[in-house]
């Protein structure tokens, strides 16, 4: 239970970030912090994509990603409301001018390279232990939502843009982003197998 209560307040405060201030350094520096918070009790993963990779490297199993997500998911649903509360209006969406496929693609590149760097640092056995996982994980979001805030507003996480349509009872762009998020995740989790599973 322990575990799932960790992934819902870093979840919580990772979307609280994004809600409040959609910079791009707060988000990341947040991040950072919420991963040195919980890391060393649920593995900070606060996103079902990065879920999802793990499960392909089988740090986990299907019943624990299941408890994962629904802790993810609830953490984000409730930090939209909290900013609500705030009068802060938080909505994912795609830009103006950007196709499906241009949004797929940028959302699955930059959660590819998230899931990629929290497997290196934190589920890799030659990397395990080390100190720089927080600032490594942090500093990936940032300069991701740097380049593709502009495009697809940055979401990289299920739990971000499901929370952020489900307040504006606006799914019409959710397979867009579960396309790119969870594709990339899952692409990150079989590079990662196939690149390390001889070495870690």
């Amino acid at each position: 239970m322990r575990t799932y209560i960790t992934e819902l307040i870093g979840t919580f405060f990772l979307v609280t970030a994004i809600a409040f201030t959609g910079n791009p350094a707060a988000i990341g520096l947040t991040l950072a912090a919420a991963v040195y918070f919980g890391g060393h009790i649920s593995g900070a993963h606060y996103n079902p994509a990065v879920t999802l990779a793990l499960f392909i490297r089988k740090k986990i199993n299907v019943n624990e990603a299941t408890f994962y997500v629904m802790s993810q998911l609830i953490g984000a649903i409730l930090a939209v409301y909290f900013a609500d509360w705030y009068g802060k209006k938080f909505i994912v969406t795609v830009a103006i001018g950007v196709t499906p496929l241009q949004a797929i693609l940028a959302e699955a590149t930059g959660t590819f390279l998230l899931a990629s760097v929290v497997l290196a640092v934190a589920a890799t056995e030659k990397t395990k232990g080390n100190h720089i996982y927080g600032f490594a994980i942090g500093l990936t979001v940032t300069a991701m939502a740097f380049a593709f805030g502009s495009v697809t507003g940055g979401a990289f996480n299920p739990s971000v843009f499901i929370a952020s349509m489900l307040r504006a009872s606006d799914f019409s762009e959710v397979w867009i982003y579960l396309l790119g998020t969870l594709g990339g995740g899952a692409l990150a989790g079989f590079l990662h197998k196939y690149l390390t599973e001889e070495v870690s």
